[in-house]
């Protein structure tokens, strides 16, 4: 189950044992003849498919569970838990259940809980199932969601549980035995007292990832901002996978400019660069953007910037005609001036620094509902020659005729360093 810590309720026993094994040790008995110790119960579920594909966007789901007891007691009392991402929720729930919901943290996205106490007997070997199953909605934006489904013994909630418990309505559940089911073997269950599953529920249902951007055009020597906008057209939401980000979108830098301040994305060469996105999902709408600060430094014919949509495979974006887009540079009038020497960019593409080390940076939450979601990303490390502008930023100036100047000069410092080190090394030998 999802609980801050899963062996939190085994630990409570362990200390428990412990303590009673000191105290009987103090009155000089053997820990061995305690015969009221309470035996560890044993819950394992039913098998169910790690997968479920090709549901309908606006029809409902009936989640199969049954379980078994494989310890060596009847048990008084069982809890059921359902946990599902936003594109599923929960139909009427019966009154002996109970739903909350959690809004996103870090690397997990906002879900809805329904927990079932069955308060009756559950003997050993028995497989159980609720006499009525639970049902889902699975709503119009759903596309990849996550069903996780626990059985324990005392109702823990997930470690985020602190929502508004709505209780429900329905007519109240009981659990009825299944004796046609194979009961799970005894010693099969993982852990003390709990056991859970994993279920990837699929819709039929498809997600238009969109790049579109601002024009780009400027003099020579001015700083223009290119900036590359992504958003999720849907119908559907897009959950990632776990520690990934949904897409990636590469930008690569027009020719004839300088970066002097990059968006917090990772810089993969010479003016190109992966931009994730802010959280491991996009909802249906969500708008993120990438903006580059770029200096102007002399007018190239056809220059012009590129964005792409890479990273993991899109099968539910159908229209790929809107995954890529080319910005042209518009350079007009006579140069600005800016006040000192324009670097040379060289290869059909400025190379750039945002200072700093190379990097994952990790982001807010994206917005949804056509909010704009200002997100972090990887930020790029700087590259050798880069000298510091005006205006106190980092730009890659390329290569020119001071850099084997410098590479001389550096190479005579270490020859000089070394000649010294051999000396003192020969002087402390003799000595």
């Amino acid at each position: 189950m999802l609980q801050a810590a899963p062996g939190t309720p085994t630990t409570r026993r362990r200390i428990s044992a412990a303590l009673g094994a000191v105290a009987l040790m103090a009155l000089g008995a053997s820990p061995a003849l305690a015969a009221d110790a309470a035996p560890t119960p044993h819950l394992v579920l039913g098998e169910m498919a790690p997968k479920v594909d090709g549901l309908k966007p606006g029809g409902t789901y009936d989640v199969p569970v049954s379980f078994t007891n494989t310890g060596t007691e009847a048990l008084d009392k069982v809890y059921l838990q359902y946990g599902v991402t936003r594109g599923l929720s929960h139909t009427e729930l019966p009154s002996n259940c109970f739903r909350f919901d959690v809004g996103s943290y870090d690397e997990l996205p906002e879900k809805s809980y329904a927990i079932c106490e069955f308060d009756q007997t559950v003997e050993p070997g028995v497989v159980y199932a609720p006499e009525k199953t639970l049902t889902l909605n699975v709503l119009d934006y759903a596309l990849h969601d996550e069903l996780r489904v626990v059985v324990d013994t005392d109702g823990s909630l997930p470690a985020e549980g602190s929502g508004l418990r709505v209780p429900g309505t329905g007519p109240a559940v009981k659990l009825v035995e299944k004796p046609d089911a194979t009961p799970a073997e005894p010693g099969s269950g993982e852990h003390e007292g709990w056991d859970d599953a994993d279920v990837s529920v699929n819709a039929a249902n498809t997600a238009d990832l969109q790049l579109t951007a601002d024009k780009l055009s400027g003099k020579v020597g001015d700083t223009v901002s290119l900036k590359v906008t992504l958003t999720n057209a849907g119908p559907g939401w897009v959950l990632g996978e776990l520690d990934n980000s949904v897409t990636k979108v590469r930008v690569t830098i027009p020719a004839g400019t300088t970066v002097t301040k990059a968006a917090p994305c990772t810089k993969v060469g010479a003016g190109v660069y992966d931009c994730g996105t802010a959280q491991r999902w996009l909802k249906e709408n969500a708008v993120e953007n990438r903006t580059f600060k770029l200096r102007v430094d002399k007018a190239v014919t056809g220059a012009k910037a590129s964005a792409k949509l890479t990273g993991q495979a899109r099968p539910y974006d159908k229209n790929p005609e809107n995954d890529s887009i080319q910005i042209p540079l518009d350079v007009t009038g006579d140069s600005s001036g800016d006040g000192g020497a324009s670097a040379g960019t060289g290869g059909g593409g400025s190379t750039s620094s945002t200072g700093g080390d190379s990097g994952s940076s990790t982001s807010g939450g994206s917005g949804s509902g056509g909010g704009s979601t200002t997100s972090g990303g990887s930020s790029a490390s700087g590259t050798s020659g880069s000298a510091t502008t005006a205006d106190g930023d980092l730009a890659s100036t390329g290569s020119g005729a001071t850099l084997p100047l410098a590479g001389a000069a550096a190479a005579a410092v270490a020859v000089g360093a070394g000649a010294v080190l051999v000396v003192r090394r020969r002087k402390a030998a003799q000595q």
